[in-house]
């Protein structure tokens, strides 16, 4: 790829506000999308038909698309540009959008999905290679703060939207709503947008590394929504895994051979930003894990509709609108690991809660609350995080950067809900086999004379409970992976500042620039940080 620094296009600029609000306004559509299916799957459901197995191919369609076409984003911008790229993505997304609104039956629901999410997955890295390009270094804590707003907030509401929506409305309509804010994202994208041009020169693409990553990531998140029904030892995915891992190891060869790769692997040198992929792994689980299952034991096992569902989660909303700015500048005061500390010890409290109280007879104003603090960690740490791993990248692999953490982002999503649904699964099993005996009115001696429908609800009432324990083992999970999280935290350090330009004096030499510390993010190639040998230094 070609160093950004060499495309054509304004650079950083003191009126960058205007244009980033209409980013983040086109940045919040495909998490929403992602997030919003939520609520309304047992609607579509009685209207489409289709099993639970087949109902989830509707977000698993999705989560496989935004992966996959993720790595296609770099190179399409050094070939058309920045600017149509996510011009012409935020319109094949609308596309897409439409037809899910119109589809006729499950399969082209699933397809329409599928069509969505490869423009949606330009959306995220186009975005942040803009903002890249056009705020100053010194304000980017703050841009990516409000960036965030689309990316950390839209999961968080879509659950409360969803819920009116489907109450109110048709199903269909949680993917027209978004038209209009798509529409007004383009026209003002017209107008305020800095036109960027595509790089005079352009590499030729990278098939074989694309063919090998799309075949390894497409495998492993198949796995991870059908190895529960499949079976984990089964002929099928364990042949699945393996070659999944076999291929992503001969992208890894082929990216590190190739002239122009698809992914610069020299990413991964620098710690501060591996550290900062591991992070939103860990918060992406906790999000998504939080936002699939909740509203999944609020409705089937306290009754309520997806209306009350949603009011419950709307607090957890509301608390990223205030907390991911408010991060966002904290990180430009004092660094990424104050805000992340501080949301990943909430996190560690409110999910602990969550797992220790979550029951049939859990109250309203206890879930809200919890789920609040629970969310912590997403809401103070995923900008700081984000952004700072990005500013320890040199600017020509800050593209890259900025794909791998969306590439990030839509796996741990797709195996968060994979892994909860897996400890579920196996506890509400557990638990059913240990409690078998209430199926039937001989069983135990004091329910052999049992009323048949006393019996039934008895035993009704203890699937219940079993199902509400078995939802409090998977948070107990998040809460070790919250405890994991708050470890990598401690490792978090702010990247120090670019050396300024050399000054000259009236009549005098050039004053030499302030020295700044050889690091990772002032040398590129430093030995210090060179896990992967690549290419270049090869043949040095």
């Amino acid at each position: 790829m070609t160093p950004q620094s060499a495309r054509t296009g304004p650079g950083p600029s003191a009126k960058w506000l205007a244009p980033l609000l209409v980013l983040m306004l086109g940045s919040f559509l495909p998490p929403m999308d992602s997030a919003i299916v939520n609520v309304p799957i047992p609607h579509i459901q009685k209207d489409l038909g289709g099993g639970t197995d087949d109902i989830a191919w509707i977000s698993t369609a999705y989560s496989l698309g935004m992966a996959v076409f993720v790595p296609l984003s770099n190179w399409l911008s050094d070939r058309f540009g920045l600017t149509r790229v996510h011009r012409a993505a935020l319109l094949g997304f609308l596309t897409g959008s439409g037809l899910c609104g119109t589809a006729w039956d499950l399969n082209s629901l699933i397809t329409f999905r599928l069509l969505t999410a490869i423009p949606g997955s330009l959306v995220p890295v186009v975005t942040i290679s803009i903002i890249y390009r056009i705020v100053p270094k010194e304000k980017i804590g703050a841009a990516m703060g409000l960036y965030g707003l689309g990316v950390i907030v839209a999961p968080s509401l879509a659950p409360t939207i969803g819920g009116l929506i489907v109450q109110d409305l048709s199903w269909r309509w949680i993917f027209l709503f978004k038209e209009p804010i798509g529409v007004i994202a383009v026209i003002a994208g017209l107008f305020l947008i800095p036109r960027m041009e595509p790089n005079s020169t352009v590499h030729k693409f990278d098939w074989w590394g694309y063919l090998t990553f799309a075949y390894g990531l497409s495998a492993i998140i198949v796995v991870s929504a059908k190895g529960q029904k499949w079976h984990w030892d089964s002929y099928p995915v364990l042949i699945l895994i393996v070659s999944a891992l076999l291929s992503l190891a001969l992208f890894a060869t082929i990216e590190n051979e190739v002239e122009h790769p698809l992914i610069d692997l020299r990413i991964f040198r620098y710690w501060p930003f591996v550290n900062s992929l591991l992070l939103i792994g860990v918060l992406l689980i906790m999000v998504f894990g939080v936002a699939y299952y909740i509203p999944q034991f609020l409705q089937n096992v306290q009754g309520l509709d997806a209306r009350h569902t949603g009011l419950v989660l709307l607090p957890m909303g509301l608390l990223m609108v205030v907390a991911v700015p408010l991060a966002g500048a904290l990180y430009d005061r004092i660094g990424p690991r104050w805000p992340a500390l501080i949301g990943m010890l909430g996190s560690i409290v409110g999910l602990r809660f969550v797992s220790g109280g979550i029951s049939v007879d859990m109250g309203r104003t206890e879930a809200t609350i919890w789920i609040m603090i629970a969310m912590l960690g997403a809401a103070l740490g995923m900008m700081p995080i984000m952004t700072n791993g990005l500013s320890w990248l040199p600017p020509h692999l800050v593209g890259y950067g900025g794909a791998m953490n969306n590439i990030m982002q839509r796996a741990a999503s797709a195996l968060g809900v994979a892994i909860i649904g897996v400890i579920v699964t196996r506890s509400r099993a557990q638990l059913t086999a240990d409690t078998d005996a209430l199926q039937t009115p001989t069983a135990l001696p004091q329910y052999r004379d049992a009323d048949p429908h006393t019996l039934t609800g008895l035993y009704l009432q203890t699937q219940d409970h079993i199902q509400a324990t078995a939802d409090a083992n998977a948070f107990l999970m998040t809460t070790g992976l919250a405890v994991l999280g708050t470890l990598l935290v401690l490792m978090l350090k702010k990247p120090p500042p670019s050396p300024a330009p050399p000054t000259t004096t009236p009549g005098g030499p050039p004053t030499a620039a302030k020295t700044v510390p050889r690091t990772a993010a002032t040398e590129p190639r430093s030995a210090t940080v060179a896990a992967i040998p690549h290419r270049d230094d090869r043949h040095r």
